[in-house]
């Protein structure tokens, strides 16, 4: 696991707060306020250690086609420098693990959290029999920093950074102060990210300047606050082994021309039916937020369940949000439902009004 790399300018009473575990790494929960850091996240620059990110690396004359039979997502296709979110499944179709996987031209780069990291290459290991595939983990030789929010990229340039423009999961590699830096545009739906990639020996100086050039440190928290407003599932919170993909409504995962892979079956069968009984979806809350687990109710029928609530600052006050199952029959926006004794809606995500000014 690796250790947790904390912002050089955070203030020392702050930097000796007990750690967290986030996505199976230590990490800070706060650095001053978790609603002042959410609101840099979507309304100006947020920098932050991606102490979770796990890397995976495949080399071997087999791996594309080897990697493209055991997820869900096309990998044989990617162009070099290019990403794609997929889940590993089993045979039944339920989801073991979520990743990225990029095309870094003489190897594939896997990219998920430290708590799916031992999990993965045990799978990756079992399904190689007589193909040239090697597997190694190679989290220990970089650390990630992250930047999130509509400035992100105007505090690059006052770092010094060039960076060109850069699709979701797209990767760039430069050179930066005498450093090689490995650039990768996220995927969040409302906000733009950065992850950059350095040897660890290098992590000072990228970790320094962008606070140097206005963005600010946030901690887990306000990660977890964005993660929320943006309606993106977490592996191990809103996926759960138990559940199906077409559940989570994270069609970016899936292609259906690509050919077989682990679970492929399944996924077709549910597609060609054309629904599953449950969807992922969004709920405004009124009053107190739900424990995760609390059931959801439809006139005294038990419809869903909660996986992941959080309050959110708005300009108009504060939205309280949970993220979720529901049937299918039941999921439409602006149904009325109850969880845990109280009132909510059933709210499309990503929640739009969180990011209004």
């Amino acid at each position: 696991m690796k250790v947790c790399m904390t912002l050089k300018t955070i203030p020392e009473k702050v930097a000796e707060r007990p750690m967290v575990v986030y996505r199976g790494a230590p990490g800070v929960p706060v650095y001053t306020n978790s609603r002042s850091e959410f609101k840099s996240l979507v309304s100006g620059c947020g920098v932050y250690d991606v102490a979770w990110r796990a890397t995976i690396r495949l080399t071997g004359g087999d791996r594309v086609r080897w990697l493209n039979g055991m997820v869900t997502n096309n990998v044989r296709d990617l162009v070099v420098g290019r990403g794609a979110y997929a889940f590993l499944l089993n045979p039944q179709g339920h989801i073991l693990a979520d990743l990225y996987a990029f095309n870094r031209g003489n190897h594939l780069l896997v990219a998920t959290d430290q708590s799916q990291l031992k999990k993965i290459v045990e799978i990756f290991d079992h399904y190689i029999i007589m193909d040239d595939v090697e597997v190694a983990d190679a989290s220990e030789r970089v650390v990630a920093i992250g930047l999130a929010g509509p400035e992100a990229r105007n505090v690059l340039e006052r770092c010094g950074l060039k960076i060109p423009q850069l699709e979701p999961l797209q990767i760039a590699d430069l050179g930066w102060q005498g450093v090689g830096v490995t650039v990768i545009r996220g995927d969040n739906p409302r906000v733009d990210t950065y992850e950059f990639q350095v040897r660890r020996e290098d992590a000072g100086l990228l970790r320094d300047a962008p606070q140097n050039a206005g963005a600010s440190p946030v901690g887990t928290q306000a990660l977890e606050m964005l993660r929320i407003a943006s309606g993106v599932p977490l592996y191990g919170l809103d996926i759960r082994e138990r559940d199906l993909p077409q559940e989570t409504e994270q069609t970016r995962a899936l292609h259906f021309s690509k050919g077989c892979y682990v679970g492929q079956e399944i996924v077709e069968r549910i597609r060609s039916r054309g629904a599953v009984h449950r969807r992922f979806t969004g709920f405004r809350v009124d009053g107190d937020l739900p424990q995760a687990g609390a059931r959801v109710l439809n006139q005294g029928k038990d419809i869903g369940e909660i996986t992941s609530t959080t309050v959110l600052p708005t300009a108009h006050g504060d939205f309280h949000a949970a993220l979720g199952y529901v049937r299918r029959e039941s999921s439409s926006a602006g149904t009325e439902v109850e969880v845990g004794g109280g009132r909510a809606v059933i709210t499309d995500i990503p929640f739009a009004a969180v990011f209004e000014n």
